[in-house]
């Protein structure tokens, strides 16, 4: 079998399909679909001091790390992985708006608290069972827009009337739960 791609591969690689640009002056980075896959970030991510959109997504990455440097990062992609938890992420709270984290393992959202400017949290089909967790989505709730978390074992079995009854319950600020806008009582 193929070893696996290291990110100072997969940025050797995205520098000679950008004409010789060197990722560390690049603003969006994408490093999805690698093959061999990605399975692990590392320090190397770091160096990409004005990245502000950066894509990992369906690779085979555990865990997230590496991306204490990454002081401009908005947008961070990594749906489709087998990552279980929002550790590591802590590194970019101050600047991180969107994570797209979607198709993960991920069961527990301790962590979260430390995304200070998160708007867009897509974390649908993942493993989060218990309500306890996304009340944790409460530290972020004064940031927190647009929330797509379908496909969670918490939300499958529920009427989808009674499925947004709770999350409101829980984030009365959310503007966006699964691509829905939400009816808020200014609305009525």
């Amino acid at each position: 079998m193929a070893r696996s791609t290291t990110i100072k591969d997969a940025l050797k690689r995205w520098q000679e399909d950008h004409d010789g640009q060197n990722p560390i002056e690049a603003e969006d980075i994408q490093l999805q679909f690698r093959w061999p896959p990605i399975e692990r970030m590392d320090g190397t991510l770091g160096t990409l001091v004005n990245c502000q959109k950066l894509s990992l997504s369906s690779n085979m990455i555990e865990k997230i790390t590496g991306l204490n440097g990454m002081k401009n990062l908005r947008i961070l992609a990594l749906g489709r992985n087998y990552i279980k938890s929002f550790n590591g992420l802590e590194a970019v709270g101050d600047t991180l708006e969107e994570l797209w984290i979607s198709y993960n393992q991920i069961d527990k959202l301790k962590g979260v608290e430390s995304l200070r400017k998160l708007k867009v949290l897509y974390m649908a089909n993942n493993a989060v069972r218990d309500w306890t967790e996304l009340a944790r989505l409460q530290a972020i709730s004064g940031t927190l827009e647009d929330l797509v978390f379908a496909g969670n074992p918490l939300v499958e079995n529920l009427d989808e009337a009674v499925y947004f009854r709770e999350v409101t319950k829980r984030l009365p600020t959310l503007k966006k739960l699964d691509g829905i806008p939400m009816l808020t009582d200014d609305d009525e």
